[in-house]
């Protein structure tokens, strides 16, 4: 079972944490692809709209009879084949959201990590429940850690820490770059479109022993 180191706000360590290995071992390139997708489909407004003949503006009645003029026949000035007419088969608002198995989505999420831990792209750190609720508090501690990029900050944010919980909130909400995510709302998205993660030592502890749970446990093949 590998370890990863556990650090302060100065970057000092101060302790290790055991990944397990049926959470951090494997990465599927193909599942992790599917869940993204699945993400930003779900994210779409969906909101697009054309108007068809009924709901363009214009009279309704028939423009001139229909046979003995030598015109081509016309019933409403309306038509699609005429400038102004509506328009067929166009756009209309849709939910491009689709079904996505749960635990394909929390096998996505195990592979989202293993990439990261095999990156060495995440971050372990003791608490952030010390933060002054300052922007320039939490950008130090960020060009302590090393972060030159984007990062993403998971930590457990609930009703019970609420002054803490405030205090992080109003540190990250005005750094470029940088989200604040609970950890039962950390999504494979989040990890793969920011560079860092950095997760407080009871997140992770916390979204590991979740992720454990949810690995299926498939029968070994007995040998001959």
């Amino acid at each position: 079972m590998a370890k990863i180191d556990v650090v302060d706000l100065k970057g000092k360590k101060v302790g290790s944490f055991e990944l397990a290995d049926e959470v951090f071992g494997t990465i599927n390139e193909d599942l992790l692809w599917e869940a993204v997708t699945h993400y930003r489909a779900a994210q779409r407004a969906g909101t697009h709209a054309t108007k068809n003949k009924k709901l363009v503006s214009g009279a309704g009645r028939k423009l001139w009879k229909q046979k003995g003029t030598g015109r081509a026949r016309v019933g409403s000035i309306r038509s699609p084949l005429w400038r102004h007419g509506g328009t067929v088969h166009g756009p209309q608002p849709r939910s491009y959201d689709f079904a996505f198995p749960k635990k394909k989505l929390l096998g996505a999420l195990r592979s989202a990590l293993a990439s990261k831990v095999s990156d060495g792209k995440l971050t372990v750190v003791e608490s952030l429940d010390s933060l002054s609720g300052k922007t320039k508090d939490l950008r130090e501690v960020l060009d302590t850690l090393g972060v030159e990029k984007t990062s993403l900050i998971v930590a457990n944010l609930s009703s019970e820490t609420r002054e803490h919980n405030r205090n992080l909130y109003l540190s990250a909400r005005n750094l470029d770059g940088v989200e604040l995510v609970s950890g039962s709302e950390v999504h494979p998205y989040h990890l793969l479109r920011y560079d860092r993660a950095i997760f407080a030592q009871p997140a992770i502890e916390q979204l590991q022993e979740t992720l454990k749970k949810t690995v299926s446990k498939r029968p070994k093949a007995e040998v001959a």
